[in-house]
């Protein structure tokens, strides 16, 4: 599924109130409520929003958006935030890749890098990366998760602890005020504790959607990674943790 500009802004609204109702919706994008009605059975049926009385909402925090249309949400934001992430990754580093669509918009990002070993338990980021020969790619053995080619479960955990690495750029599904970073799958997180555990530097790429988010299982805290690449960080309480604990906050919206 395909998300227009007004879908894609539509989401975020429901993210960030919980709801949307359709006459708000009219008055807001200077349309008529059958159009808005249009675009949240469309939202509905591609299970990203739940229909509700006059309206919609988001689905039940302990289930997550389908793969491809996560692809779709703040998909300028996550190419921007994969560019800076690239940016701090030298040449000839070794590196660890998770799970999720803004962790592979960094791996499309480092197509021009040489000399990289990428360790990933993405099929996505492995597949786009084994295309170029300055890339080396090594993959995780594990239970392939059909939703979106994620590689998790025990044996994938004992693959990541074999290696120390340069860096680790890992995603989360939601950020939670306290610096709570969080995940639907336990397996999923399993596997981004032992990345987190087993690199020297950890880069945390996470649109601002996952500030507005909530998900079920822990993976750890904020201050464990070294580095926060964002669109925009607009929670207090999560900038002060970021410089607290020295960790460097880089929002994408103010680079120019």
């Amino acid at each position: 599924m395909f998300l227009t500009d007004r879908q894609t802004e539509i989401v975020a609204l429901a993210k960030s109130a919980g709801r949307v109702l359709v006459d708000d919706l009219a008055t807001r994008f200077n349309v008529t409520p059958q159009t808005i009605r249009k675009d949240l059975n469309d939202l509905c049926d591609g299970q990203i929003l739940t229909r509700m009385h006059g309206g919609a909402s988001l689905p039940s925090g302990t289930a997550n958006v389908r793969y491809e249309q996560r692809r779709q949400i703040a998909s300028a934001e996550k190419q921007a935030i994969g560019a800076a992430a690239a940016q701090l990754i030298p040449n000839n580093a070794s590196l660890f890749i998770n799970i999720g669509t803004t962790t592979e918009a960094v791996s499309e990002a480092l197509i021009a890098h040489h000399e990289l070993m990428v360790i990933t338990n993405n099929i996505n980021v492995a597949n786009r990366l084994r295309l170029y020969s300055a890339i080396e790619v090594v993959v995780a053995g594990g239970v392939v998760r059909a939703s979106d080619g994620g590689i998790v479960g025990e044996a994938a955990v004992d693959f990541i602890r074999q290696f120390k690495v340069d860096y680790a750029v890992i995603g989360a599904s939601a950020i939670d005020a306290d610096g709570a970073l969080l995940d639907y799958d336990f397996r999923e997180v399993k596997v981004a504790q032992a990345i987190i555990a087993n690199a020297r530097h950890v880069i945390l790429v996470a649109d601002s959607t996952k500030f507005e988010r909530t998900a079920p299982v822990r993976i750890g805290q904020l201050s464990q990674v070294q580095t926060l690449i964002t669109d925009r960080c607009s929670v207090d309480a999560i900038r002060l943790i970021c410089n607290d604990n020295n960790v460097a906050l880089i929002e994408t919206s103010n680079i120019s």
